[in-house]
């Protein structure tokens, strides 16, 4: 499963991440200047991007329930690839604005629907470094956009384009040809996977259900089947759940950070008094390292069974890399704290994410509810995408004050979410004991969902 499923999510999510924030790159290699755009024009054009993208991704994640992921990832990634080859020849400020709103209409279903996807084949206990492996990515993608950006600008002047043009035309050719190999290797669900057994089919589904661990003990949080029927109740109960919308502010803690980095990163090196060639450069060993931090940490995670440790550590590590940040007009102590920010960030994303993906049950809600988490959420990316006014630069101490802010709600919503889900448990475990057995049934408990008495949050 491992072979089959994540190098392919890998590719799809490193040109997704890729593609959306290469503009940081194409800036510093003279787009706002060519496009005679303000500082504050050049923000609304990363901005607009993130309200489209949050609108789509529920509406995007039940298609792909519906259609099969084989179908609907390589569809939206033609999609999105054609915008992204579009915005290479845009003459003006409404054209990029039109071209970054299509890019998030297209892109929005990616991301959730690959977190998604992977819980349809790993139990809660593995999915963790598999979310990690594709998530880091991203972070390769970081590394990626400025290796490309500092090669593909040396194409200035070719075909009468500038450097940057040829950034969104070959990165965005390269995304609809990933899009017709997903076509023919991406797999569906484990019930009709070609490249099981029956017998493995069976068994794999069976895990799933009834949440086995690695010696095939029942896991004693998940005891009886999830639903699998749709029914608008479900996503109901994902849009007035609770924890979920205390997730996203732990969501935005991290995400707010992220964007702030792969968006203004370049910028920030180059403000240090760096060339653009040598600011592309300087970004690759940062996002090398937290693609390696990334996995290491979600191996132990899962190996261990607890989310919010790692979490909430990363979170306090972010405090400390934007501290320097913002104490400093030290190229190198600037140059450090973004070191740290970024090894923080990359790890604690997809713990947030498989923390929740672990406390969701039915398939539906759990579809439902991980698209509002990532698209309510990566309205963070919105915000976070008008931290960095130009006229803060060098310091951008409004930028890292506000990073701050949020990453100390994160921590503060991660803090409840666990005292929570203990009180929860234990109030569950005690109803367990009273009554002697339980008085639902098996479909019943499986309608219930996370709210059964024989579910137990992880945290």
């Amino acid at each position: 499963m491992d072979i089959r499923l994540i190098p392919m999510l890998a590719l799809l999510y490193l040109l997704s991440f890729l593609d959306r924030g290469n503009i940081g790159n194409a800036k510093i290699e003279g787009l706002q200047e060519d496009l005679g755009m303000s500082p504050d024009q050049y923000n609304w054009c990363l901005t607009i991007f993130f309200f489209s993208y949050a609108a789509f991704e529920v509406p995007s994640n039940l298609l792909l329930k519906k259609l099969r992921p084989s179908r609907w990832l390589p569809f939206i990634m033609v999609a999105w690839g054609t915008v992204m080859t579009l915005m290479g020849i845009v003459q003006n400020y409404r054209g990029l604005m039109a071209a970054r709103f299509f890019l998030g209409v297209a892109e929005a279903g990616l991301y959730p629907g690959c977190a998604y996807y992977l819980t349809m084949w790993y139990c809660r206990h593995e999915i963790q470094l598999r979310q990690a492996m594709f998530f880091s990515a991203a972070s390769i993608a970081g590394a990626f956009s400025g290796l490309l950006a500092f090669a593909i600008s040396k194409m200035d002047g070719v075909g009468g384009l500038q450097g940057w043009r040829w950034i969104f035309i070959l990165e965005g050719i390269a995304t609809v040809i990933a899009a017709v190999l997903a076509f023919f290797v991406l797999h569906d669900f484990p019930e009709i996977a070609t490249f099981l057994s029956e017998e493995e089919r069976a068994f794999v589904v069976y895990r799933l259900k009834y949440g086995q661990d690695k010696k095939g003990k029942d896991e004693g949080r998940r005891q009886v089947a999830e639903a699998d029927e749709f029914d608008w109740k479900y996503i109901w109960q994902a849009f007035s759940d609770w924890q979920i919308w205390l997730n996203i502010v732990v969501y935005w803690g991290i995400v707010c950070p992220l964007y702030g980095i792969s968006l203004f990163l370049p910028t920030i090196v180059k403000n240090l008094g760096y060339s653009s060639s040598t600011a592309q450069l300087m970004t690759v060993p940062i996002y090398i390292t937290a693609a390696i931090l990334a996995v290491v940490v979600a191996y132990i995670s899962d190996r261990i069974g607890k989310r919010s440790p790692f979490v909430i550590s990363f979170l306090c590590m972010m405090v400390v890399g934007f501290a320097m940040c913002i104490s400093t007009s030290n190229p190198r102590v600037v140059y450090g704290g973004v070191f740290i920010t970024a090894c923080a960030i990359y790890p604690a994303f997809p713990g947030n994410i498989a923390w929740l993906s672990n406390n969701l049950a039915g398939s539906y809600k759990r579809s439902a509810g991980m698209a509002i988490q990532i698209g309510i959420g990566n309205l963070g990316g919105a915000m976070a995408s008008n931290f960095y006014r130009q006229n803060d630069s060098p310091r951008y101490v409004l930028g890292h004050g506000l990073e701050l802010g949020f990453i100390s709600a994160g921590i503060v919503a991660a803090f409840v979410l666990i005292i929570s889900y203990s009180s929860i448990n234990k109030k569950r475990e005690r109803a367990i004991q009273e009554s002697g057995h339980i008085h639902f049934t098996e479909d019943d408990l499986a309608a219930r969902g996370d709210k059964a008495v024989t579910f137990r949050y992880m945290y």
